[in-house]
This record gives C-alpha cells, structure tokens and sequence, in this order.
C-alpha cells in the first residue's frame, strides 16, 4: 500500500487527527485508511515552512532550478506507481493517470528554468547619477489547496512556480484522493527540511491553512463557493491569494466544418467526457450552427455509444466512474431536471449496466431549456447537453450568459470566426479546433466567477512574488527642491 504518512518539516509522521477512510470508485472498497492532520500537527508545518522561509529564499535561483529538475526526475521514474495511485483513489483511466504524471513533471522542469530567470528588471533612472531596479522577491509561506480530480498536475501548478520563487509551501490535497499526493515525500526528499509539507484531511484542515496569520497566500482549485470562503477570511487580513474556480465551457461548432463534423464531434466527445466529465475545463454547453446541428448530434451520438466505459485499469477503457457517490447523484439530479422541463436524453445516462462503482454512462442531451441547471451551473459530470443556434452572434451572447468564464472551444475554418471569438467570448483560454490543450507557458485561469488570478506561465510565478522599487542614487549631495522652498526656482 501506498505511504500514508504526512510530511513535516521533512519528516514522515503519522496523522494525529482522526481516520480517514479512502475509497476506490470503481470496486466502492476502502484501499487505505490514514490520520488526518491534528491541529498541532498543521501548527507544526506551518511553523516549518515559516522556518524554513529564509533559508529558501537565499539558495540561489541556480540552486533551486537545480532542484526542480530533480523533483520532475523523481516523477518520471516513479510514473507507474503514481498513476496506479490515482487511478485506485480517483478512478480516472489509467492511461490519462499515466499522462497527468508526465505533465506534472513537466510543469517542475518549466518552472526550473522560468524561475532562475525572473528576479526582475532594470528601469530608466530619472537622473544619470541612479540605478532603478524592480525586484521580484518571495511572497512567503504558501498554502497549497489541491482537488481531486487532477490531483498532482493541479499541485504542480500551484507548488512548482511557488517553489520556484523562492517560497516555501504547505500542501492540501482534496479527502478524497490523498494517497498519490503523499506518495510525493520522496520526489522533495532533496529539498531543505520545511520547504515542502503534505498533510491530509477534510475542509477543517485547509480552513485552518487559510485562517493562520503565519500563510502569507493561499492558492486554491475547487468550488465557487468554498473560493469565496477563501476569499473572505483572507481579505480580513490582506493575504494574497489565487483562486481557479470552475468553469461551464462553451464549445461552438460553425458550419464552416461542414464536411468535418465527425472530426468535430470526436473532439466533442473527448472535451466532454474525459476524466467522466471531471475537468474544470470540460465542455459542458455545446453550441450548434442549425444548419449542420442535425449531423452533428448524429455523429455526437455515436461518438459516445462507442465508448468502452469499465476498469478504469485496463488499458481499453476509456471512460471509468466517477469520484464518489455524491459528484454522480449532482449529475443525475442535473440530468432528471432537464428531461422533466422538455429535454430528451439521446444517449447515455444510468449506471452503464454496472453493479458498482460510481458509474455515468456519457450522456447526450439535446432540447435542455437554457435556465435548467444543466445549461447554467457547474455539472462536472460526463454529459454534453447540444443547442441548436442561428448564428455566431447568438453563439458568442449564449457562451457569455453564465457567471463563469474559465475556458471555451470553438470549431471554425474561417479566421473572421477565430477573431470575432477571440475577442468577445469572455473566457481565461479560448481553444480553436483542438479542445482542452495546455501550455506550461500559456497563463491559466478564468473571468468572472470563475477564479482571480492566473497559473502558468510567467503570470503563474508572479502570483507568488512580491514586486519591490529599488532606487539609487550614486552620488551623495543635495537636491535643488529640498528645503528650504525660497532657494527653488522649480523645474
């Protein structure tokens, strides 16, 4: 079994809190059960980290991208066991566990380098005699809150750049997937003690990461909801924070791709389901020209009968079951809603003829009235409701009607199209013609309530440094507009 151990301030150390019993989705039997951080036990990584907060910061940013290097080696090697990991906890295919891994690496060996290379810039002095520098610096200790549905690539995102600028970071990941995220102990075992710290445990534990006086910013992906919690017990004492909220992705197909629908609808279907729906970024309110909506529900349709759905180990399947009972009862009551107001289920639905497991069979459901909460709110689930639309006016003002602004995709082969959504649709990422595909160097995040802040790229190392105005002046003497005013004849 995996080690079920928290790391302090560079010690294995059992959990003090109480039992946490975790599940696997598909089989619905416990695979480990661990102890949760004590409220001493938060007390002492944060104490860590705080410690641990100068000496981090003066390793040179050679040293530290040294480190990182490492960190994404020790992943690499360990690619097996950590996919394993989060398939048993999570549920999520194999293959896609095995793919997270690699780009959790990868997001270590981005911000290795990015980070050795940002300690700020040189400015043009207001006089001759000066030197003006802007530093980049350190935030301080940073809180990292970590989902389950990807649940060390979305670390990486937020512990890579931290680490990177020279902060120290004490580390939650979600209750439901802990056992891959403590399984990381030996990838940090190199770095010095206090500078990484994993705990585990329920909202209770991050709730007292967010309230500590001694968390200078707290990064966080999960709910809107709990995003606003974190945002109002931080604003009492002004800490920083950077918040990934959710999203409900409009994916728009015009009918310039006509003769390319079932290109279309395969990347429809892999934009919807992938991870059963459980991505921030899932397309979640298909948008269809009229003209070629019918051929496309078509081809949706059968994109998703053709799923292999099972064993979220073997190697053939494609789509395994959700998370937990609970994120499968959300999408259920989303789906009955919809059919009960008018819309029709196509395909999909139930529990895809499986005894156990949280189990979805991919859904398609067209006719779905745009107030229903299958059209409106998060469903984070693997169901893709499809709207027929006149025009990319009607497209672009429906992709825009909800409070969420996270990413979006459009199907297009006409660059008046591409420019037209590029510049009015209001989300953090837009995607034309290849769904969901990240960029270490590209910033992630989203408009309105879905999140403040950015990851990736420069943007993401900037969430986690402060920005400080040096000037100097060389020559020591006075200056004419100092006192007394009678001697100055102003400028």
């Amino acid at each position: 079994m995996a080690e079920t151990r928290l790391l302090i301030g560079g010690k294995l150390v059992a959990g003090d809190g109480s039992e946490l019993e975790v599940e696997n989705p598909y089989s619905e039997d416990a695979v480990a059960s661990l102890g949760t951080a004590s409220p001493e036990q938060i007390d002492a990584a944060i104490a860590a980290a705080s410690e641990a907060k100068r000496t981090w910061e003066r390793i040179t940013a050679g040293e530290r991208c040294e480190m990182l290097h490492e960190t994404a080696s020790r992943l690499r090697t360990r690619t097996d066991e950590l996919a394993e990991l989060m398939t048993l906890e999570g549920g999520k295919p194999l293959v896609e566990n095995r793919d997270e891994v690699g780009w959790t690496a990868a997001a270590f060996d981005y911000y290795a380098e990015i980070g050795r290379d940002s300690a700020g810039r040189v400015i043009p002095p207001i006089e001759s005699s000066q030197l003006a520098l802007v530093m980049k610096e350190p935030v301080g200790v940073v809180a990292c809150i970590v989902p389950w549905n990807y649940p060390l690539l979305l670390l990486a995102w937020k512990l890579a750049p931290a680490l990177a600028a020279g902060n120290p970071c004490v580390c939650k990941p979600s209750e439901l997937t802990p056992l891959s995220t403590l399984a990381l102990a030996p990838c940090f075992e190199h770095l010095p003690e206090g500078v990484v710290s994993f705990l585990a445990g329920a909202g209770d534990v991050g709730a007292t990461l967010v309230a500590d006086p001694r968390v200078d910013c707290v990064a966080f992906t999960g709910s809107v909801e709990t995003g606003k919690r974190i945002a109002s017990v931080c604003a009492e004492r002004i800490a920083r924070i950077n918040l990934e909220m959710g999203g409900k992705d409009p994916f728009i197909v015009c009918s310039d791709v006509a003769g390319q629908l079932d290109i279309a609808a395969r990347g429809g279907a892999w934009a919807a389901y992938l991870n059963a729906g459980q991505v921030c970024t899932s397309a979640e309110r298909f948008y269809v020209m009229s003209d070629v909506y019918d051929d496309y529900v078509a081809a949706f349709v059968e994109q998703a009968a053709g799923l292999v759905i099972g064993d979220p180990m073997d190697p053939s399947t494609d789509v395994g079951p959700m998370v937990s009972a609970g994120q499968r009862q959300k999408v259920v009551t989303q789906v009955e809603a919809a059919v009960d107001a008018g819309a029709e289920l196509r395909v999909g639905g139930g529990d895809a003829g499986r005894s156990t497991g949280h189990f979805f069979a991919p859904a398609v459901v067209t006719g779905a009235a745009a107030e229903t909460a299958l059209l409106s709110e998060e469903t984070f689930g693997p169901v893709a409701p499809i709207v027929p639309v006149r025009d990319l006016d009607e497209a672009i003002e429906l992709a825009n009607s909800t409070r969420f602004g996270l990413g979006a995709n459009v199907y297009t082969r006409d660059l008046r199209n591409v420019v037209r959504c590029m510049r009015e649709i209001k989300a953090g990422t837009v995607w034309f013609n290849d769904p969901l595909t990240d960029n270490d160097a590209g910033p992630f995040g989203g408009f309105k309530q879905s999140g403040l802040g950015r990851e990736l790229g420069r943007e993401g190392l900037e969430a986690f440094q402060e920005t400080k105005h040096v000037h100097i002046e060389t020559e020591i003497a006075p200056k004419e507009w100092w006192y007394p005013y009678s001697d100055y004849s102003g400028s």
